[in-house]
Protein backbone atom coordinates (compact mmCIF):
# COMPACT_ATOMS: atom_id res chain seq x y z
CA UNK A 1 0.00 0.00 0.00
CA UNK A 2 1.33 3.42 -0.93
CA UNK A 3 2.22 5.44 2.16
CA UNK A 4 4.78 8.04 1.06
CA UNK A 5 5.79 10.27 -1.83
CA UNK A 6 9.44 11.24 -2.12
CA UNK A 7 10.51 14.31 -4.10
CA UNK A 8 13.72 15.64 -5.52
CA UNK A 9 14.06 19.44 -5.29
CA UNK A 10 15.75 21.13 -8.27
CA UNK A 11 13.90 20.44 -11.50
CA UNK A 12 11.20 18.47 -9.71
CA UNK A 13 9.50 20.97 -7.42
CA UNK A 14 10.58 23.92 -9.57
CA UNK A 15 12.30 24.25 -12.93
CA UNK A 16 15.55 25.72 -11.63
CA UNK A 17 17.73 24.23 -14.36
CA UNK A 18 17.99 27.46 -16.42
CA UNK A 19 18.98 29.38 -13.29
CA UNK A 20 21.62 26.84 -12.28
CA UNK A 21 22.95 26.83 -15.85
CA UNK A 22 23.31 30.61 -15.85
CA UNK A 23 25.04 30.66 -12.47
CA UNK A 24 27.48 27.87 -13.41
CA UNK A 25 28.15 29.57 -16.74
CA UNK A 26 29.05 32.84 -15.00
CA UNK A 27 31.19 31.25 -12.28
CA UNK A 28 33.13 28.95 -14.61
CA UNK A 29 34.06 31.82 -16.92
CA UNK A 30 36.41 32.94 -14.14
CA UNK A 31 38.34 29.71 -14.73
CA UNK A 32 38.46 30.10 -18.50
CA UNK A 33 35.63 27.64 -19.13
CA UNK A 34 32.85 28.51 -21.57
CA UNK A 35 30.06 25.98 -21.13
CA UNK A 36 26.99 25.32 -23.25
CA UNK A 37 23.76 23.49 -22.46
CA UNK A 38 25.11 20.12 -23.60
CA UNK A 39 28.12 20.45 -21.29
CA UNK A 40 25.85 21.40 -18.41
CA UNK A 41 23.45 18.52 -19.00
CA UNK A 42 26.26 15.95 -19.17
CA UNK A 43 28.69 17.19 -16.50
CA UNK A 44 26.58 19.12 -14.01
CA UNK A 45 22.80 18.59 -14.00
CA UNK A 46 21.61 16.41 -11.12
CA UNK A 47 25.09 15.89 -9.68
CA UNK A 48 26.62 16.81 -6.33
CA UNK A 49 28.81 19.93 -6.21
CA UNK A 50 31.97 18.25 -4.85
CA UNK A 51 31.86 15.70 -7.67
CA UNK A 52 31.07 18.34 -10.30
CA UNK A 53 34.05 20.48 -9.32
CA UNK A 54 36.38 17.49 -8.98
CA UNK A 55 35.45 16.37 -12.50
CA UNK A 56 35.72 19.69 -14.34
CA UNK A 57 38.30 21.57 -12.22
CA UNK A 58 40.51 18.83 -10.76
CA UNK A 59 43.35 21.31 -10.20
CA UNK A 60 41.51 23.06 -7.36
CA UNK A 61 42.44 22.31 -3.77
CA UNK A 62 39.67 21.11 -1.41
CA UNK A 63 39.42 24.59 0.13
CA UNK A 64 39.26 26.24 -3.30
CA UNK A 65 36.53 23.79 -4.38
CA UNK A 66 34.46 24.58 -1.31
CA UNK A 67 34.83 28.31 -1.93
CA UNK A 68 33.80 27.91 -5.56
CA UNK A 69 30.72 25.88 -4.63
CA UNK A 70 29.69 28.45 -2.02
CA UNK A 71 30.10 31.31 -4.52
CA UNK A 72 28.11 29.48 -7.16
CA UNK A 73 25.21 28.68 -4.83
CA UNK A 74 25.12 32.20 -3.44
CA UNK A 75 24.89 33.52 -7.00
CA UNK A 76 22.15 30.97 -7.79
CA UNK A 77 20.07 32.17 -4.84
CA UNK A 78 20.54 35.77 -5.96
CA UNK A 79 19.32 34.95 -9.47
CA UNK A 80 16.48 32.71 -8.29
CA UNK A 81 14.90 35.18 -5.89
CA UNK A 82 12.45 36.58 -8.45
CA UNK A 83 12.50 33.81 -11.05
CA UNK A 84 11.59 30.59 -9.28
CA UNK A 85 8.06 29.17 -9.41
CA UNK A 86 6.67 25.74 -8.52
CA UNK A 87 6.02 23.34 -11.38
CA UNK A 88 2.41 23.50 -12.62
CA UNK A 89 0.05 21.54 -10.41
CA UNK A 90 2.62 20.94 -7.64
CA UNK A 91 0.94 22.80 -4.80
CA UNK A 92 -2.45 21.27 -5.55
CA UNK A 93 -0.92 17.79 -5.81
CA UNK A 94 0.86 18.13 -2.48
CA UNK A 95 -2.40 19.27 -0.84
CA UNK A 96 -4.15 16.25 -2.36
CA UNK A 97 -1.43 13.91 -1.06
CA UNK A 98 -1.78 15.31 2.45
CA UNK A 99 -5.53 14.71 2.30
CA UNK A 100 -4.76 11.09 1.40
CA UNK A 101 -2.62 10.87 4.57
CA UNK A 102 0.51 10.22 2.54
CA UNK A 103 3.86 11.08 4.10
CA UNK A 104 5.97 13.55 2.11
CA UNK A 105 9.76 13.61 2.00
CA UNK A 106 12.38 15.68 0.20
CA UNK A 107 15.57 14.02 -1.06
CA UNK A 108 18.11 16.36 -2.63
CA UNK A 109 21.74 16.91 -3.53
CA UNK A 110 21.23 20.64 -3.03
CA UNK A 111 23.19 22.24 -0.19
CA UNK A 112 21.17 23.05 2.92
CA UNK A 113 21.25 26.81 2.26
CA UNK A 114 19.68 26.23 -1.16
CA UNK A 115 17.11 23.75 0.13
CA UNK A 116 16.01 26.15 2.88
CA UNK A 117 15.92 29.07 0.45
CA UNK A 118 13.93 27.19 -2.20
CA UNK A 119 11.39 25.69 0.17
CA UNK A 120 10.79 29.10 1.72
CA UNK A 121 10.50 30.80 -1.69
CA UNK A 122 8.04 28.15 -2.88
CA UNK A 123 5.98 28.35 0.32
CA UNK A 124 6.78 24.73 1.20
CA UNK A 125 8.87 25.12 4.35
CA UNK A 126 6.47 23.04 6.47
CA UNK A 127 5.45 20.55 3.79
CA UNK A 128 7.95 17.69 4.18
CA UNK A 129 8.15 15.63 7.35
CA UNK A 130 11.56 14.30 6.31
CA UNK A 131 14.31 16.21 4.46
CA UNK A 132 17.43 14.27 3.42
CA UNK A 133 20.44 16.18 2.12
CA UNK A 134 23.14 14.47 0.09
CA UNK A 135 25.85 16.67 1.62
CA UNK A 136 25.11 15.20 5.07
CA UNK A 137 25.52 11.57 3.95
CA UNK A 138 28.52 9.36 3.09
CA UNK A 139 27.42 9.47 -0.57
CA UNK A 140 24.95 11.58 -2.55
CA UNK A 141 22.91 10.73 -5.64
CA UNK A 142 23.34 8.74 -7.89
CA UNK A 143 24.19 6.42 -5.00
CA UNK A 144 21.05 4.86 -3.47
CA UNK A 145 22.03 5.88 0.08
CA UNK A 146 19.92 9.10 0.17
CA UNK A 147 16.76 7.17 -0.65
CA UNK A 148 17.64 4.26 1.62
CA UNK A 149 18.07 6.72 4.49
CA UNK A 150 14.76 8.37 3.61
CA UNK A 151 12.93 5.05 3.80
CA UNK A 152 14.51 4.40 7.20
CA UNK A 153 13.50 7.82 8.52
CA UNK A 154 9.92 7.33 7.30
CA UNK A 155 9.81 3.80 8.71
CA UNK A 156 8.43 2.29 5.49
CA UNK A 157 9.35 -0.41 3.00
CA UNK A 158 10.55 0.49 -0.50
CA UNK A 159 7.36 -1.01 -1.96
CA UNK A 160 5.28 1.60 -0.13
CA UNK A 161 6.93 4.66 -1.68
CA UNK A 162 7.05 6.43 -5.02
CA UNK A 163 9.81 8.88 -5.98
CA UNK A 164 9.74 11.84 -8.36
CA UNK A 165 12.99 12.79 -10.10
CA UNK A 166 13.94 14.90 -13.11
CA UNK A 167 17.54 13.73 -13.72
CA UNK A 168 19.17 10.40 -14.61
CA UNK A 169 21.36 10.75 -11.52
CA UNK A 170 18.36 11.09 -9.21
CA UNK A 171 16.42 8.32 -10.93
CA UNK A 172 19.38 5.94 -10.57
CA UNK A 173 19.51 6.77 -6.87
CA UNK A 174 15.83 6.07 -6.25
CA UNK A 175 15.68 2.99 -8.48
CA UNK A 176 18.85 1.71 -6.84
CA UNK A 177 16.99 1.83 -3.53
CA UNK A 178 14.21 -0.25 -5.08
CA UNK A 179 11.66 2.57 -5.29
CA UNK A 180 9.23 2.96 -8.18
CA UNK A 181 10.28 6.24 -9.77
CA UNK A 182 8.41 8.71 -11.95
CA UNK A 183 10.47 10.92 -14.25
CA UNK A 184 9.61 14.61 -14.50
CA UNK A 185 10.27 16.02 -17.98
CA UNK A 186 11.53 19.43 -16.94
CA UNK A 187 15.24 19.10 -17.67
CA UNK A 188 16.22 15.92 -19.55
CA UNK A 189 14.95 14.03 -22.62
CA UNK A 190 12.46 11.23 -22.06
CA UNK A 191 14.84 8.56 -23.35
CA UNK A 192 17.48 9.51 -20.76
CA UNK A 193 15.01 9.23 -17.89
CA UNK A 194 13.62 5.92 -19.11
CA UNK A 195 17.11 4.54 -19.64
CA UNK A 196 17.99 5.50 -16.05
CA UNK A 197 15.03 3.44 -14.84
CA UNK A 198 11.98 5.71 -14.63
CA UNK A 199 8.78 3.66 -14.66
CA UNK A 200 6.83 6.35 -16.47
CA UNK A 201 7.00 10.07 -17.20
CA UNK A 202 5.04 13.23 -16.50
CA UNK A 203 5.36 16.76 -17.87
CA UNK A 204 4.31 18.25 -14.55
CA UNK A 205 1.97 17.65 -11.61
CA UNK A 206 -1.21 18.39 -13.54
CA UNK A 207 -1.03 14.86 -15.00
CA UNK A 208 -4.35 13.17 -14.17
CA UNK A 209 -2.67 9.79 -13.64
CA UNK A 210 -0.98 10.99 -10.44
CA UNK A 211 -4.17 10.82 -8.42
CA UNK A 212 -4.55 7.16 -9.37
CA UNK A 213 -1.37 6.21 -7.50
CA UNK A 214 -3.06 5.44 -4.19
CA UNK A 215 -3.42 1.68 -3.93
Amino acid sequence: MLSALLFDLDGTLADTNPIHFSSWQEILQRYGLEIDQDFYDYHISGKHNPQIIKDILPQLSPDEAIKLADEKESYFRELATNLMKPLPGLVEYLDWAKNQNLQLALVTNAPKANADFMLNALGLSDTFSVVVLGEELPKAKPDPIPYQITLEKLGIAKENAIAFEDSPSGIKSAVGAGILTIGVLSTHPAEDLLKAGAKWLIQDFTDFKLKQLVY
